[in-house]
């Protein structure tokens, strides 16, 4: 039976028609049967990111690992999630016993990323038969829902509803934007336009950077008049759209949604197309950042190496600490909030799909806090004699 068999990984697997997902196979190199069953389904029916198919492949083939290593089949080894935490925590890997560290391996937010992962995939299995419905029983507790917002509650007596059993507490923790004098430092160090024009779309427009690298020339209308390019849009913007990519850049969110673009993008565009026209591989790339100065020359940019790109700046320009391309898309999120933009505005650019997606990016100067305090207008008189 391949399902206790050690040597669990993910693995790619490009489908005829183009589209590649990330599946689960066994010391032999056989897929597992059921784990692959969940994760086309999450590509194709559900239309998940191929990254998020890797993230799911990864926490799968390690629950199959711990699975193995026990000696029980996936389904039955659920009534010891608990054990499965505690290994997570703190197997060092490598080895056939458990290896405790003086400090976990994976931290809590990483190990309840693998729990939902695990979770999903024990749901799916029990839907479709793969799996007895007796698995799901240790997974959840069931709850009353006086701790939800009102509107999603029942009227009258309490109703009850399911919560996972396994869950660590995550520290609370706010990813800080990138200041302006930080964004300014790494502008300072770039030795290309194409390099400027990546870190100025991130500030100025709050790209993720799977949105970015998957960016094609045709979704940039930078022009006064877009119509001409069959675009009712005004204004310099570009499209950020959903695709299948080569380089596995993929955008978030289904939706297709335009991004307006001030001059300073505009200009940063300008002097990197004059950069990029030049290097005659490129020439014949559909996709907006291609390598230039590495090679393949001309093919397409990984999102991973915006990440490497402002490591490297970092260092060059001899920062306090790393920027990471996350850091300059919360810059323009706060930059965005601060400027007065509504919550719908902010939503919209940010391209969030609901209002609460936007609370970790908003980080609000100290000084325009005690502002908004100060701000309140006192009573003009004060009724009756108040002791101080």
């Amino acid at each position: 039976m391949s399902d206790v068999v050690e040597g669990f990984r993910s693995f790619p697997v490009r489908l005829p028609a183009g589209v590649t997902y990330w599946t689960v196979v066994d010391g032999g190199l056989e897929p597992v049967a059921a784990a692959d069953e969940f994760l086309i389904n999450a590509r194709l029916g559900r239309d998940l990111a191929e990254s998020t198919t890797r993230a799911y492949a990864t926490s799968i083939a390690l629950y199959l690992r711990w699975c193995a290593r026990i000696g029980m089949g996936w389904p039955q080894a659920t009534v010891r999630l608990g054990r499965f935490v505690h290994w997570l925590q703190h197997d060092a890997g490598g080895g056939e016993n458990l290896v405790v560290l003086d400090r976990p391996v994976r931290g809590a937010r990483r190990v309840n990323c693998v729990l939902s992962a695990v979770r999903e995939f024990i749901r799916f299995a029990v839907s479709t038969g793969l799996a007895e419905p007796t698995a799901l029983e240790p997974l959840y507790d069931l709850v009353p829902d006086w701790d939800l917002p009102l509107e999603l509650r029942g009227e009258g007596q309490a109703r009850w509803r399911s919560r996972a059993r396994h869950r660590l507490r995550e520290a609370e923790s706010l990813v800080d934007a990138a200041s302006p004098e930080e964004i300014l430092g790494l502008l300072r160090v770039c030795r290309n336009a194409r390099d400027r024009f990546i870190i100025v779309a991130m500030w100025r427009m709050g790209l993720r950077r799977g949105e970015l690298t998957g960016i094609r020339r045709e979704d940039v209308h930078f022009v006064a008049d877009a119509s001409r390019l069959g675009c009712g849009i005004a204004g310099a913007h570009l499209h950020v759209r959903r695709r299948e990519n080569v380089n596995g850049a993929a955008a978030k969110s289904r939706r297709h949604r335009p991004i307006p673009a001030d001059w300073l993008v505009v200009q940063a565009y300008d002097r990197f197309m004059a950069e990029r026209d030049v290097c005659r591989p490129a020439q014949g790339c559909d996709f907006l950042l291609v390598n230039l100065f590495r090679a393949p020359l001309g093919a397409p940019m990984r999102p991973q190496a915006l990440n490497e790109l402002l490591e490297a700046l970092s260092r060059r320009a001899e920062l306090e600490r790393g920027i990471h391309p996350h850091m300059a898309r919360h810059a323009f999120g706060s930059g965005v909030v601060a400027a007065g933009a509504t919550l719908d505005e902010f939503k919209e650019l940010m391209g969030h799909a609901s209002f609460t997606s936007g609370e970790p990016y908003l980080h609000p100067d100290p000084r325009r806090l005690r502002a908004a305090v100060e701000g309140v207008p006192l009573p003009r008189e004060i009724p009756g004699e108040v002791d101080w």
